[in-house]
């Protein structure tokens, strides 16, 4: 993805916050020049890779294929100085912007929709050799519990949830017609680098083409503390 690119997304990212009334943490906004001047007091943030997530799963179609997300808080599954067990996580999905079929060995999450459009939620169950399984989904709806078929689409307006368990598979997107979606995500501790299975190959953090300043440093990009 080019540096323009991913610089206009978070401008529109942080506009939908801000318009959605979803307040982010002061470092959100900061500059590349800021995290070059942060201390070891701000390490959290950068072992966690909180902060701003861009990716486009390697396809080159951000549009089509994409997601937008903020980390707002994590532990560790290795580093036993952040023992927090949870995460938090702000998502943005655009009208029929996919986010591909997936699921997490270790991760448990609770995926909510705060408001804008309706967003689209498919299940299944993984078989044993991590394939899709044909057979019926347990899901939660809001603490509600129902079964559907497999690859059943579930719609979430404005305020519902579902509750993800560790290796169902999942892919969501939002609706056409009714906006972009706001998506909370809270869950066990994340880790984008070793629990994501997704079915079909994908890339996860874009190789950047640097064709203008970065707005904002993404979660993978902060430099060291300063000494």
């Amino acid at each position: 993805m080019k540096r323009s690119e991913i610089n206009a997304i978070l401008r529109d990212a942080a506009d939908f916050c801000r318009r959605m009334n979803f307040c982010l943490p002061p470092w959100a906004y900061w500059t590349a020049e800021d995290w070059a001047k942060a201390g070891h007091e701000y390490d959290e943030i950068r072992d966690n890779m909180l902060g701003w997530d861009i990716t486009d799963y390697g396809h080159g179609k951000f549009r089509e294929i994409g997601l937008a997300l903020f980390t707002i808080r994590n532990g560790s599954l290795k580093n036993p100085k952040y023992a927090k067990p949870y995460a938090e996580k702000l998502l943005i999905s655009r009208e029929d912007q996919l986010s591909p079929n997936h699921f997490h060995w270790s991760k448990m999450e609770d995926i909510i929709n705060r408001g804008g459009g309706n967003l689209m939620v498919q299940v299944w169950n993984a078989t044993p050799g991590e394939e899709l399984a044909d057979t019926p989904v347990t899901v939660h709806l809001d603490g509600v519990e129902q079964t559907v078929p497999a690859g059943t689409v579930l719609r979430l307006t404005p305020g519902m949830s579902i509750t993800l368990p560790q290796r169902q598979y999942h892919a969501f997107w939002a609706e056409r017609g009714h906006g972009s979606v706001l998506i909370g995500e809270v869950s066990m501790v994340n880790d984008d680098n070793t629990d994501n299975r997704f079915y079909e190959t994908q890339g996860r953090f874009p190789t950047i083409e640097e064709d203008e300043p970065p707005l904002y440093l993404l979660c993978n990009e902060y430099p060291a503390a300063k000494e």
